[in-house]
């Protein structure tokens, strides 16, 4: 079936319209970050940079790092713009775009997420490096799609039922990170978590300036709610979101975050640049070795 115009939408030169992004543009291991201007800290590591591109915040650069070809694309804040990014960069790989038809045979793209992050839990150390076994979206995105088949309805009814969640927010929904990835990031420095993910920074994250939120205890709640000894370890905007799409999609995702502040103790690091210096080293290596 032909895909109409309305629907995925090409520029004049035949690059998708928010990524300005061909097929030959992008690689198959792909780095995102949510600042444009953490693009150019991770390529600067790059042994060659062959292609750069910008179209709003979606910035992309793709070059080779010890001889692995990686695309390193910044998605801006929150879900939404997860919503673009995954499916564009799927089309890039997945569509004909010439006749607009689904491609017979799928690509599975390698994605990791490097991002800053405060944890919820005492334990966990600033500086430190979490990576996210699970991702908890409390967004909805997600749910415009038949999400199902992804989902850990177990986790979910646990979560609800412990946080007396409103569904007039909609059901929350937990997606697992791609098993290649999380065996390919592992270490003995790299906490695995649980992270939890909002659609927006103030009220969505329970913060108060002067608008009353639904819930004010939801953030305690999530501090306390655990799962076969799995407890939710920070809190951003992508993860879930990503992992949902990725599932869906048939693409392998992990989420690494450094952990530049810790809430339940209320400290925040010394030097934050570091510990995201360290975890973009980290994650460089690790996706060479892929």
């Amino acid at each position: 079936m032909q895909i109409k115009e309305s629907e995925l939408i090409l520029n004049p030169d035949g690059s998708v319209y928010h990524l300005n992004l061909r097929p030959e543009n992008i690689a198959k291991n792909i780095i995102f970050v949510g600042d444009q201007d953490r693009v150019e800290k991770i390529t600067r590591h790059f042994d060659v940079v062959e292609f750069t591109t910008q179209k709003r915040e979606f910035k992309t650069q793709t070059g080779i790092y010890k001889g692995k070809r990686i695309s390193v694309i910044s998605t801006g804040i929150g879900p939404d713009n997860i919503d673009i990014v995954m499916n564009e960069l799927d089309a890039l790989v997945n569509i004909d775009l010439n006749t607009r038809t689904p491609k017979e045979e799928l690509t599975s793209l390698n994605i990791v997420r490097i991002g800053t992050s405060g944890a919820l839990q005492p334990d966990i150390p600033v500086n430190g490096f979490v990576m996210s076994q699970y991702g908890l979206g409390l967004d909805n995105m997600i749910q415009s799609y038949s999400v199902d088949k992804v989902t850990d309805t177990a986790i979910e009814d646990a979560f609800i039922a412990h946080t007396g969640w409103d569904m007039r927010k909609g059901r929350p929904y937990v997606v697992k990170a791609g098993e290649k990835l999380l065996e390919a990031m592992e270490s003995d420095i790299m906490r695995k978590g649980f992270t939890a993910t909002a659609g927006g920074f103030y009220g969505p994250q329970g913060r108060v300036l002067r608008l009353d939120i639904r819930d004010s205890e939801l953030n305690n709640k999530m501090d306390s709610f655990s799962y076969d000894e799995i407890a939710i370890t920070n809190l951003e905007m992508e993860t879930a979101a990503i992992y949902g799409l990725s599932a869906l999609l048939g693409h392998n995702a992990v989420s690494l975050n450094a952990i530049i502040a810790n809430r339940a103790l209320g400290t925040f690091s010394t030097d934050p640049y570091a510990a995201v210096n360290g975890l973009i080293a980290y994650a460089l290596e690790r996706i060479a070795k892929i």
